[in-house]
């Protein structure tokens, strides 16, 4: 039988934190009805997460299966990778108005238009590698807007540790966690090299200390699409 497809639909709304218009791309179910109430998946890289991770097909198949619960995806595109660091890197210079902006903007935009639970445990961030970084701190510092955060192969640095290590309120936020065991040599977008392993070993350890409801697991491979979008499966699954 073949699974009947959701739709995606692009949506722009103005951000006052950003000063700009942001693209959405929003995933609604083939079922979807206002009738029913629906968790929420906001993807950083939005678009590679439609296009290589083929996260809408998978929402197909789970949904249709009744493997997951009702669910609508939103991806926030970035426009190139210079935007992508502004917003996403702990240092860019637009990375404050940007968790701002998915808190204060984004939130009350979805809560308005689609039939959602208006709770923090029911809306997830997702991410990967600074698209993760961001998502796990907008999650820190909005734990009652974003429950559940999905970190695949975050970039890290002392200020996200110091940011994790001061956080307190562990029984608000699911955390899912993955990186590659060949993630040593990572080519970062300012040219440099990281070793991305090392630094999510020790990032695993202060989740696990603090304990957190916290799942971990390291991939055979590095740091591309070729690893995270077979993961996506697990996750979805394990966080809806």
């Amino acid at each position: 039988m073949e699974i009947p497809k959701g739709t995606i639909k692009e949506h722009t709304i103005k951000s006052n934190e950003l000063g700009e218009e942001i693209l959405l791309l929003i995933y609604l179910p083939a079922n979807f009805s206002p009738l029913y109430k629906y968790s929420l998946l906001i993807a950083q890289d939005g678009r590679d997460y439609f296009q290589l991770g083929k996260i809408s097909r998978l929402a197909d198949e789970y949904l249709f299966n009744r493997e997951i619960e009702n669910l609508i995806i939103v991806g926030i595109p970035y426009k190139d990778v210079d935007d992508r660091r502004r917003k996403y890197h702990p240092d860019g210079d637009q990375h404050q108005q940007y968790i701002r902006f998915l808190a204060h903007e984004l939130v009350p935009f979805l809560d308005h238009e689609f039939p959602t639970y208006h709770m923090g445990s029911t809306r997830a961030l997702i991410g990967d590698s600074l698209g993760a970084t961001v998502s796990l701190m907008t999650a820190l510092q909005y734990p009652y807007s974003f429950g559940k955060v999905l970190l695949q192969s975050p970039y890290v640095n002392e200020k996200v540790m110091e940011m994790v290590n001061n956080f307190t309120e562990t029984e608000l936020l699911e955390i899912y966690h993955i990186v590659g065991n060949l993630e040593t040599e990572v080519q970062t977008t300012n040219g440099e090299t990281s070793d991305f392993l090392s630094l999510n070993r020790k990032l695993s350890s202060i989740f696990t200390d603090k304990s957190f409801t916290y799942f971990y697991d390291e991939f055979n491979g590095d740091h591309t699409w070729t690893y995270w979008q077979p993961d996506l499966k697990r996750a979805l699954k394990l966080m809806f």
